[in-house]
């Protein structure tokens, strides 16, 4: 895979078992120091975050330049990878059968993080379009994975959740479906506040929506990291504008 550079940034993926620590020791810190999250295989004695699933994972890996700071990682598996992992990540949370129904070239996307340092800049811009790169070389027809908001307590997040039910539920042919349910239509949809909602999103919740994704049907509570997991789908047949750019002209 070609490395993707810029000024102050070089994104590429993970070589060797020091790299994979060197990204499992970044989600120590931002998932479990900064967000209070937690697993049966984390290292708090190592300060890494890590489970059976990363050895079948590749990890990208984002580094300043300027001082080899490790400043974002993002981790994807294939479906040929899932097969020797005996299944995907987000089949622990969601039933997938519609997604292994539809033939599609599948990547499962997780682990999305950045250093304090590197938040609001430029820096997930480069993940991206390494990311883009990656979904070029192999074909990949459509993303998906879990992502999160902090805490526990669906009700809590009734506004979020509601927007994400009524106006983005993934096409019924995509349309995965947490396996211990929570509801996510908690509000009516004319009872709203769309700004608060939407400004309740996670940021990378709210990136994915604007790049065309949606997500499965009902909430999964993780109580070991701490938050209430949705499952982003993103089709790249069905992106916005800003998607097609980011990545299909990110990736020639």
């Amino acid at each position: 895979m070609p490395r993707a550079v810029a000024a102050d940034f070089q994104v590429r993926l993970a070589r060797t078992e020091a790299d994979v620590r060197a990204a499992q020791r970044l989600r120590y810190e931002v998932f479990i120091e900064e967000l209070g999250g937690g697993g049966a295989l984390v290292d708090h004695a190592a300060r890494l975050e890590k489970d059976r699933f990363d050895p079948f994972f590749d990890h990208l890996l984002l580094t300043d330049r300027r001082n080899g700071n490790l400043a974002g990682v993002y981790r994807v598996m294939r479906s040929d990878m899932a097969l020797r992992a005996g299944g995907f990540y987000s089949e622990q949370e969601y039933d997938l059968a519609p997604l292994r129904a539809s033939g599609r070239r599948l990547l499962e996307l997780g682990r999305s993080c950045l250093h304090p340092a590197y938040r609001g800049g430029a820096a997930m811009h480069y993940l991206w379009g390494a990311l883009a790169q990656y979904v070029a070389d192999h074909a990949i027809e459509v993303l998906f994975g879990v992502a999160s908001f902090r805490g526990t307590d669906p009700a809590a997040l009734a506004q979020p959740l509601s927007l994400l039910h009524h106006r983005h539920l993934a096409v019924p042919e995509l349309r995965v479906r947490a396996k211990t349910f929570h509801r996510m239509d908690l509000i009516p949809e004319a009872d709203l506040d769309r700004r608060a909602a939407t400004s309740a999103l996670p940021s990378l919740i709210r990136a994915y929506l604007r790049l065309g994704g949606s997500v499965g049907e009902g909430a999964f509570v993780d109580h070991a990291f701490n938050t209430t997991d949705v499952c982003l789908i993103l089709d790249t047949e069905r992106m916005s504008p800003r998607g097609v750019r980011i990545y299909r002209g990110a990736a020639t």
